[in-house]
């Protein structure tokens, strides 16, 4: 595009038809293929000119928990089907001031609930490799329009995991920034203090690249961090001088797919054959986290997810006698059995006579799981893990049973818990050709460090 060969409507229109081409994936609820072709147009013109912005060129899919204003915000639920934002969330606007184009908007597993994709209110998304197995979840269509070449990159949200297990399962790039870096304001939220907005990408250059722009602080968001925002594309291809690498021992039990294992024996040799430090590492309370991020998101959903009554907005149920009853209708007919059984785990844990022995104690294990990072990160930079304990699952293995589905996200939800940031990057693929990912853990708010260690692994393992 730069020296005029390919025009940038051209790329654009180029995606509209490879989405066109792949319906079966699933992966986009909304295509805004002409208005996107329309911004391309004063896109190319400012680049031209030599006005353009940092994304002039990029063709970005948007995950449809993130508010586009005048666009259909759904959730992939039926309870918002028909639902218009009336703003731009933070990072839109940012992306927009930067010049990127919007594509569209992709599916979900509804409210972000999920680990595999299946529990989207419209149509499960596709692997984009194999049609029979799941993507990830819940981000599962920004992992495949960037896997199945839909998009240049894409955002999705990350509560315990929903960006790095999806990016593992479909061998592409995806990070989960620090709890803060990235203004939630216009992010629908399921887990308030676990939710976090993130890129997806081909690499990790074009992740980098896209956290410098939609990073920062925010006043329209309370838990936005006042932190300074570096240039995460600075000296990104050359490797740190020096680096400690913790391995948590905890991490590689028997559950782990061998080739998984492989994957970061030979993640751990590039380390040290490059003259790091890796050494092994305990971290002690992750046998609880599955249970402690369940419990708390659980328990934030229901608080969440009160407001989708039928009363204000959304899907309302016809035909109700009184307001108890409409309510009731309206819920049951508007949300999905996974929507369901997490508002009622949480409210059960919220309430009397529970909230002591589930969610308070939950909170005060949070603590020390957070204790545990901070400890390890006082004698390590970065730390190594499988992303995932498996690589990509078969559609309806794990539907009918919620706690193996769960376990799915064993290795990711303690970033989330911890609020640290966290790196899925591409490590080859099974016996199968399925991909696999690797997991890079680092300490808060330096992702500088970690988008540089991601990089020297990526570039090692082509």
């Amino acid at each position: 595009m730069t020296s005029g060969e390919l025009s940038l409507p051209d790329l654009v229109e180029f995606y509209a038809r490879r989405i066109e081409a792949e319906p079966s994936l699933n992966a986009f609820l909304d295509v805004y293929a002409e208005e996107a072709i329309d911004r391309a147009r004063q896109v190319q013109e400012k680049w031209r000119s030599g006005e353009a912005a940092p994304l002039a060129g990029a063709v970005l899919a948007i995950k449809d928990n993130i508010a586009i204003q005048g666009k259909k915000l759904t959730c992939a639920s039926r309870i918002l089907a028909d639902f218009v934002s009336p703003y731009n969330a933070t990072v839109i606007e940012r992306l927009l001031a930067a010049d990127a184009i919007i594509l569209g908007k992709t599916n979900m597993d509804e409210f972000a609930m999920g680990s595999s994709n299946e529990n989207s209110a419209v149509a499960p998304v596709h692997h984009p490799h194999d049609p029979e197995r799941v993507p990830g979840g819940s981000s599962g269509g920004s992992a495949v329009a960037v896997a199945a070449d839909l998009c240049t990159a894409a955002l999705g949200s990350d509560t315990g995991g929903s960006i790095r297990q999806p990016a593992a399962f479909c061998g592409v790039v995806g990070l989960k920034p620090t709890y803060g870096r990235v203004s939630r304001f216009g992010l629908v939220a399921f887990a308030s203090s676990l939710d976090q907005i993130g890129p997806f990408g081909r690499n990790v250059e074009d992740v980098a690249r896209l956290l410098n722009v939609i990073s920062g602080h925010d006043p329209m968001d309370s838990t936005s961090a006042p932190d300074p925002v570096p240039d995460f594309t600075q000296n990104l291809h050359t490797p740190p001088e020096s680096l400690t690498i913790g391995l948590p021992v905890e991490y590689l039990s028997d559950e782990v797919q061998p080739e998984i294992v492989q994957a970061i024996e030979t993640a751990k040799s590039l380390f040290a054959d490059a003259g790091y430090s890796v050494r092994e590492v305990h971290l002690p309370m992750t046998e609880y986290c599955i249970a402690a991020y369940y419990i708390i998101c659980t328990a934030e959903a229901s608080s969440n997810l009160a407001r989708y009554d039928g009363a204000r907005y959304g899907y309302r149920a016809a035909g109700a006698q009184d307001l108890e009853e409409m309510y009731r209708r309206t819920r049951s007919e508007g949300f999905g059995k996974e929507v369901k059984r997490r508002i009622m785990l949480g409210t059960y844990v919220l309430s009397a006579g529970y909230y002591d022995a589930y969610y308070r104690r939950a909170l005060k294990v949070r603590t020390l799981i957070r204790r545990d990072f901070n400890q390890v990160f006082e004698a390590c930079d970065v730390l190594l893990t499988p992303t995932t304990p498996t690589t990509a699952f078969r559609m309806g293995e794990k539907v009918q049973d919620p706690v193996s589905m769960y376990l799915s996200d064993i290795f990711t939800v303690s970033a989330n818990l911890a609020g640290i940031p966290a790196i899925s990057v591409p490590a080859g693929t099974d016996a199968q050709g399925l991909p696999i990912g690797v997991q890079l853990l680092g300490r808060p708010f330096d992702e500088a460090t970690l988008l540089r260690t991601a990089a020297f692994l990526e570039s090692h393992l082509k």
